[in-house]
């Protein structure tokens, strides 16, 4: 994997670059739709190609390891050929999913014992563990195993867990060292920054994560619940002291106008499943505004989704159209708004480019924020 920047924004520090991979190459900044188990929920992968114009897709350790197991996945060739979708990937460490388990989990040096939410069944994930799921997984992009702090949490259990997360990170270094691709490509370590809300953690996690020379770096443990304006700050920091030659990832974020915000900051890299999430539960993100499309208002509402035309949708139904999907409980409903989301956020991280490119982005962002926060 390789990472260039070929400009940069003259009154922020948002940047536009390309990342090429195996499977080809990312324009920066970008979104990445979530695809847990290997689907992005209620869309083609032909649909997230040509119509959303996706450039890398996500899947997750946790979720495919238990199902649908590695064996159907070496035997398929890795997650791209399993799910027929030929660009990039990234696989989550399924850190934040094992953490997510509650009493269901035990938290050792070792590693993770857990048991599965399917079924009940035991199982360990230990980094170098993780590692090898992640071989076989065959993302081009794949994160290191860490602890996800939970939000609120003291100082001290901060702590902790952040020197925790760095020791793991070793073992996983050290793991992707001594061990070669399952396929015929290359894939990337990406190291996760921890430690929750606290400056002086962020900035020691920070500076280990830099040391360890990966070739790019990730932020976690934010927008779990803490005031956004502490994650534009806690944000800014990590953009301040991460190589700047290496691509920065904030993961799990967020709304339109947290991603606009952090690409001022420095952020290269997104993903969240609110596009889908609150897509599937009739929300709305367009150029004009926030819609909640089961409003009675939207009844005899005959205009597109969308009037700037992000995906096929928008053109294709009109709003009043959705909103008799939605009341109707049709699961094309689920799927319009899906895709109409997805191709907004796509279209955003665009947009976003080429005003960095064009020496604009500032005053573009801070109009579009005004745009994109509006509800209507």
């Amino acid at each position: 994997m390789t990472f260039t920047i070929n400009s940069l924004s003259p009154k922020s520090n948002a940047r536009a670059g390309i990342i090429k991979t195996a499977h080809g190459d990312i324009l920066t900044p970008i979104f990445m739709p979530v695809g847990t188990v290997g689907s992005v929920k209620a869309v083609h992968s032909w649909e997230l190609t040509e119509d959303i114009k996706a450039q890398i897709i996500l899947g997750n350790t946790y979720h495919l390891y238990l199902r649908p197991g590695l064996d159907v996945l070496r035997q398929a060739g890795g997650i791209q050929k399993f799910n027929a979708w030929n660009k990039p990937m990234l696989s989550d460490s399924g850190g934040f999913q094992v953490y997510s388990l509650g009493d269901r989990r035990k938290i050792t040096e070792e590693g993770v014992i857990f048991r599965s939410h399917i079924d009940g069944s035991l199982h360990t994930f230990t980094p170098e563990r993780v590692m090898d799921i992640e071989r076989t997984i065959g993302a081009d992009i794949i994160m290191a195993f860490d602890e996800c702090t939970p939000f609120p949490c003291d100082y001290q259990y901060a702590k902790k867990s952040m020197a925790l997360t760095h020791r793991w990170l070793e073992r996983c270094c050290q793991r992707i060292k001594q061990t070669e691709s399952v396929y015929d490509y290359e894939q990337s370590l990406f190291p996760i920054v921890q430690g929750s809300i606290y400056n002086d953690l962020r900035r020691e996690s920070c500076e280990k994560i830099a040391s360890c020379n990966c070739e790019g770096n990730a932020i976690g443990g934010l927008s779990v619940g803490e005031p956004v304006e502490t994650m534009y700050e806690l944000t800014d920091l990590c953009c301040l002291i991460l190589p700047k030659d290496k691509p920065r990832y904030l993961m799990g974020v967020g709304t339109p106008a947290n991603i606009l915000e952090c690409i001022d900051l420095g952020i290269d890299m997104f993903d969240c499943v609110m596009p889908t999430r609150n897509g599937r539960n009739g929300m709305l993100f367009t150029s004009e505004g926030i819609i909640n499309i089961k409003n009675a208002k939207y009844t005899s509402d005959f205009s597109p989704l969308d009037a700037i035309g992000t995906s096929y949708v928008d053109s294709t139904y009109t709003k009043a159209y959705l909103h008799h999907l939605f009341k109707a409980e049709e699961i094309l409903a689920l799927q319009i708004a899906s895709i109409h989301n997805l191709a907004f956020y796509l279209w955003l991280v665009g947009e976003a480019r080429k005003h960095i490119v064009a020496g604009d982005f500032k005053n573009w962002k801070t109009l579009m924020i005004t745009k994109v926060t509006t509800r209507l």
